[in-house]
């Protein structure tokens, strides 16, 4: 009874590690122009290293890193003041046209 509880605390850290481990690294699909690849392989990226596999997500590389949030592009409106209309100048003084 006494060695039950630290034997099934390890089990337990077993199966929940297993998932994890078992998925491997992510080989993710490589857009580009140009196939350069041996006949089955295709260009993928690992770990950011482009190289020649099949890819096991069904995003490609391009995809998972563009930026997911849109930046908000703000309109300004020009204002029109015209040149003469904070020119209160009295006659003579410098400065002023």
């Amino acid at each position: 009874m006494r060695y039950l509880s630290p034997i099934v605390a390890g089990l337990a850290l077993a199966v929940l590690a297993t998932p994890g481990l078992a998925e491997g690294p992510r080989v993710y699909a490589y857009e580009s122009g140009a196939n350069y690849c041996p006949t089955g392989l295709q260009p993928v990226s690992l770990n950011g290293v482009i190289c020649c596999g099949q890819p096991n997500q069904a995003q490609s590389y391009q995809q998972v890193m563009a930026h997911p949030v849109r930046k908000k592009i703000r309109h300004h409106r020009a204002t029109q003041v015209s040149a003469r209309a904070h020119l209160d100048c009295p006659v003579g003084a410098k400065g002023c046209n």
